[in-house]
């Protein structure tokens, strides 16, 4: 039986980075179509022009960022002459805080956090790209989250007119969307739309047959040989599968096999992989949560309160609960509402009685809400 044991110095993991969640894996496959028609829009920056303008579109965790950053590494190592830079709008969702990471990757730092405007952040990134006569590429990360923000229209105007205030300067966009509910293309104002153009490239769901090839090269790069048997390889998949998430079976990967080691077992069973997944299946709530501000935060926990005290959720009842607790304004209540819904945290329906109602109803456990709101 003891050889069945982890010493106290021995671990599964042969290589525990390639299940973090931004981690780059050499061998990519089943995204060769994708990459082709990106790198063909990619092209025209490469001798100096333009860069055409992209959104890459699909479910969440089907590679679409992934995508981006391997070709974004080719282009590093190829030129200087073209500079990718990749936003996470869920971090960075304002025209500023997008500007400040553009300039900190040109300048290799932040601008001065207090008493910098936006026009002279602006103005030094113009100089740096008409110095060394570089094209620009932004990838803005999650981009959906510009448009709950109300930032959509500002950030795509700066980066697209910018050869109109400083002549010469070449600006491509991509844009990546999760949210397969909007539209950006139809969403953007009609200023930003006559220079936007974008072509629109589908990232559809991994298949089965994808996901087992894909969950067994991070298990053959990442655990040793062995920990991980058959049954408990396609319990994985299934869970994976389930979630409608590759991410999910990543981080269910990983946990499962410190629930292994934490039971000092050279092998990954059935109750390791079971209670990792009720842990992964809350990624999206996760990530989600932490990208909130903080007055977003309290009107979540709002509303994760109410639910688990029982019965319907009328907005107009919640707001006045809202309003005494915080003092928030009912347009700016509804705003952050629209948000949540926008980011499947909340349904939000209307049902007819006298006038129309809104009825608010949350996707996840309210007591799962409330322990990762704190």
């Amino acid at each position: 039986m003891k050889k069945n044991l982890l010493m106290w110095d021995e671990t599964l993991f042969r290589d525990p980075e390639v299940f973090e969640i931004d981690y780059v894996p050499e061998q990519f496959n089943f995204r060769e179509t994708q990459m082709r028609e990106l790198a063909f829009q990619i092209r025209p920056g490469l001798r100096g022009g333009r860069p055409l303008n992209t959104i890459c579109r699909g479910l969440p965790g089907t590679g679409k960022t992934t995508s981006v950053k391997k070709l974004f590494a080719e282009i590093e190592e190829t030129t200087r002459k073209l500079v990718p830079i990749h936003v996470n709008c869920q971090i960075d969702n304002t025209k500023f805080a997008i500007f400040s990471q553009i300039y900190r990757r040109l300048s290799g730092h932040l601008p001065p956090s207090s008493g910098t405007s936006f026009k002279q952040v602006f103005d030094a990134i113009a100089r740096i790209l008409a110095k060394e006569e570089q094209v620009l590429l932004v990838a803005l990360d999650d981009a959906n989250y510009l448009l709950y923000e109300n930032e959509i229209n500002k950030v795509l105007y700066t980066l697209l007119r910018s050869h109109e205030a400083y002549p010469g300067t070449r600006v491509g966009v991509i844009m990546i969307v999760s949210d397969m509910d909007v539209d950006i293309a139809r969403e953007v104002d009609a200023r930003v739309s006559s220079v936007f153009r974008p072509t629109e490239i589908y990232f559809p769901p991994y298949t089965t047959e994808e996901v087992k090839s894909i969950i067994s090269e991070r298990v053959m790069q990442g655990l040793y040989p062995g920990c991980l048997p058959s049954p408990m390889f396609d319990l994985v998949v299934e869970q994976t599968q389930k979630s409608g998430d590759l991410r999910v079976g990543v981080d269910l990967l990983k946990r499962a096999a410190l629930n292994a080691e934490k039971r000092a077992s050279r092998v990954i069973e059935t109750e390791d992989i079971c209670g990792a997944y009720k842990v992964s299946r809350y990624l999206h709530l996760a990530y989600s949560v932490k990208s909130l501000k903080a007055e977003e935060k309290a009107l979540l926990l709002t509303l994760a309160t109410h639910a688990g005290e029982g019965g319907e959720m009328n907005a107009g009842e919640v707001y006045k609960a809202v309003k005494q607790e915080s003092g928030v304004g009912y347009t700016r209540f509804y705003e952050i509402v629209k948000k949540f819904d926008a980011m499947r945290l909340v349904n939000l329906e209307y049902r007819d009685g006298k006038g129309r109602t809104r009825v608010i109803t949350l996707r996840y456990d309210p007591a799962k809400i409330i322990e990762y709101l704190s």
